[in-house]
Formats: C-alpha cells, structure tokens, sequence
C-alpha cells in the first residue's frame, strides 16, 4: 500500500463561511482525530487530496506544522452535484496499530453456464490490518459456482495478516437463476382487440 504525503496546515477559523473561503482556495478542510488527542483543524490541498482518495483506504503522511502524522480516511464529504471534496476526517493511526477498515470486494472467474445472476450481499468486506500494511481489495473467485450457490465470508481467502471484522457466516455473495420475463396476457389481449 503506498503512502502518500501532504502537507497540511492548522486553521483556526470554523463555519459555514470559513470553509468557503478554504474551499475558494482549491483546499479541503478536514478535522484529524485518534489516540485520545484533541481534534486538530487542519487544511489539505485539494487536488493532491483528491489524487490520493482514488486509492481506498490510502495512508495519508501529514506534515502538520513540522510535525509529521500518519492518518486514513475515517469519512469524505463531497458535494452532491458537482463532486467536489467539502470536507474530510482522518483517523490517526501508528505503525504496527490494527484498525478496522472496509475493502472492495473483486470478483473474479466465470459462473457456470446457464443464465444465472451474482448479487453482491456485501459490497465491501470488514477487516482488520495493520495500519501501513492495508490491502486495496479483497479478490473472490466465483469460477463455477451455480444457482442457489453463495460465498460466505468465513471462507473468503483474506490477504496475510488480516482477520475479518464481520461475522464469519455472513453472506457476502450468492448466485440467483435468472427469471425470463413473460409478455402480460392483457397486453397480448388488447393488440388483438385493437387488430379486430
């Protein structure tokens, strides 16, 4: 997992029009919390944020006023319309500490033949890592599975140390057979009214 640096500084003002005025200046203001500290009020720079949040649960090194911190992404705020980041809260964390994070679930492999639908239960998978070691995805072969057949998440090969976060018998994929759709018979009935 790559790590990525930032440089951040301390702000002071909060509020609705405080924040404008960062978000004006292509910078994101973000709040980093953990480890029993204080909160502390930070700015990001927007598109180097941006860049690095395309990485699920990337680890962010800030240089927060000469003292540098390790953070993930605890929670990103972004605009509903235009996309733009609002606002971001990041967890602290140290080298060798386990969080708790969420990955994408990837899915690999064929189902059998016959005209069968997989439906993701779990579209992400919980897990605990260790903090600069977190894996970008969790793969999932679904190679010959058929109607009828899931795969629960106990059985999930789970990249070196790490352990699942949520309950082992939880279903995380399964595989429906396909319905064919019918015409309406009162459709059917009406053209041939409308015929006569």
């Amino acid at each position: 997992m790559s790590e990525v640096k930032l440089a951040a500084e301390s702000r002071s003002e909060f509020g609705k029009g405080a924040a404008r005025r960062i978000r004006r200046e292509n910078k994101v203001p973000a709040v980093v919390y953990g480890h029993g500290a204080d909160p502390v009020h930070i700015t990001l720079p927007g598109h180097e944020l941006l860049l690095a949040l395309r990485t699920p649960n990337v680890l962010l090194s800030l240089d927060i006023d000469g003292k540098n911190e390790l953070a993930i992404p605890k929670a990103v705020q972004r605009d509903p319309l235009k996309g733009f980041l609002e606002h971001v809260d990041l967890l602290l964390v140290k080298r060798g500490e386990k969080v708790t994070v969420e990955l994408p679930i990837v899915v690999e492999g064929e189902l059998a033949p016959g005209a069968n639908l997989l439906e993701h239960v779990l579209n992400t998978l919980a897990v605990e890592t260790e903090a600069t070691h977190i894996p970008e995805s969790v793969t999932i072969s679904v190679a010959g599975l058929d109607a009828g057949d899931s795969v629960i998440a106990k059985n999930v090969e789970l990249p070196k140390g790490t352990t699942l976060a949520v309950d082992e018998d939880a279903v995380v994929l399964q595989v429906l057979t396909a319905q064919a759709e019918e015409a309406p018979a009162d459709a059917e009935g009406d053209e041939a009214a409308a015929e006569a």
